[in-house]
């Protein structure tokens, strides 16, 4: 029996991409006006319409409807064979205020500090599998996309593309648990009528797969699927309606490790469903790069209104240097873990969510969550 894992991506075409990236586009542009702006933002994108929900509480103004088009037109909805395009989809906005129930106690929670702005328990996963510490299967499945998203915008070698698209990889590992090859790459990309399957296919693993995947991994008995229905012309919002927040795994960690359940879009870092989940990724990297384990989750657990986390939990899975009660008490010495303590470290109240809204939060050098600052204060912790 192989064993074998698998793991997907979804474009920034991807309805619910749309969807992320609109949610995010609006908090960055009240950030950046008033960085003490309260958002939670939700959007649904469906044949020719976005609609915008959600509550906030800021002293910005933000032209909606104009941003949402802006969006949706970077992204490539700009032709209206797409049923959904940046000037002609309609754009309805339903935003209101905060609840001052949850506001004084993010303002100041019970102990007079900021608090949580609600219960739950998020997590941070890392393994020393990829150079990114990610885990392959969804390095790679990330990667597939970014690249055919560039070669959709910046090169005429495909013109038939579309912004819908999907893939997966499955990784097949060894007797030591390590990546040992490629066992199966699905991609499903979104084109133009007129285009045989045999060309896109032939073409993706050419121009795509060729160029992103390492060729020491890819082997005569790995299996492609491409478009595996047969045609992908009708896609995007017309095609599947998007919603945010519905990609919380292609977000995370690719179905490693766990998941709290809460979704990261369009929500400001006051949510700690957003800003906590940064900061067990921050923790499990800094673990394992510090050769203090290789592979690491580690779980953070809230209380509304409250600052402090209300547990700490790390799992090694047996790869641990050091015993997980021991790394979890490092981590309580070692991280201000407090909604304040948190932004403070990585400077979230600024406009830099958009970015975030596709092809993963984790695993990209540009976030701060991503800096190996700490690796030397867990070991010095222990």
């Amino acid at each position: 029996m192989k064993n074998l894992f698998t793991s997907e991506s979804v474009s920034e075409g991807h309805p619910d991409k749309i969807a992320d990236q609109i949610s995010d586009s609006i908090l960055d542009a009240m950030l950046e006006q008033d960085p003490e702006s309260r958002v939670a933002v939700e959007t649904l994108v469906t044949t020719g319409l976005a609609l915008i929900s959600g509550e906030v509480t800021t002293e910005a103004y933000v032209d909606v409807q104009e941003l949402v088009r802006q969006v949706i037109r970077d992204i490539g909805y700009t032709k209206n064979s797409y049923r959904f395009d940046a000037d002609s989809c309609g754009v309805l906005t339903t935003i209101h205020q905060q609840s001052p129930d949850i506001a004084q106690g993010v303002d100041e929670g019970n102990d007079k500090k900021m608090g949580a702005g609600d219960q739950g328990m998020m997590f941070g996963y890392a393994t020393d599998e990829t150079d990114t510490y990610m885990p392959m299967s969804l390095q790679y499945s990330h990667d597939l996309l970014r690249e055919l998203a560039r070669i959709r915008k910046k090169t005429e070698l495909l013109p038939y593309l579309a912004p819908d698209s999907k893939s997966q990889v499955t990784v097949e590992y060894g007797d030591d648990g390590h990546p040992a090859r490629i066992h199966t790459i699905v991609l499903s990309t979104q084109h133009d009528e007129g285009v045989s399957q045999e060309q896109i296919k032939r073409d993706l693993k050419e121009q795509l797969i060729a160029k992103v995947i390492d060729e020491k991994l890819i082997d005569e008995e790995t299996i492609f699927h491409v478009n595996p229905t047969g045609k992908f012309v009708i896609g995007g919002p017309h095609g599947d309606t998007g919603l945010t927040g519905r990609k919380i795994i292609v977000d995370t960690y690719g179905g490693y490790g766990a998941h709290g359940g809460g979704a990261f879009s369009g929500k400001d870092p006051s949510k700690v469903d957003r800003s906590a989940a940064y900061a067990a990724r921050h923790i499990a990297k800094n673990i394992v790069a510090a050769d203090l384990a290789e592979q690491c989750l580690v779980q953070i657990a809230y209380a509304i209104g409250l600052s402090d986390p209300v547990s700490i939990n790390v799992n090694t899975y047996g790869t641990g240097k050091v015993s997980d009660m021991a790394l979890a008490n490092a981590i309580e010495t070692t991280f201000d873990l407090t909604p304040a303590g948190i932004i403070s470290r990585f400077d979230l109240q600024r406009p830099i969510y958009r970015k975030t809204a596709a092809y993963g939060h984790f695993g990209r050098d540009e976030f701060p969550w991503e800096k190996l600052d700490h690796t030397d204060k867990i070991a010095n912790a222990l």
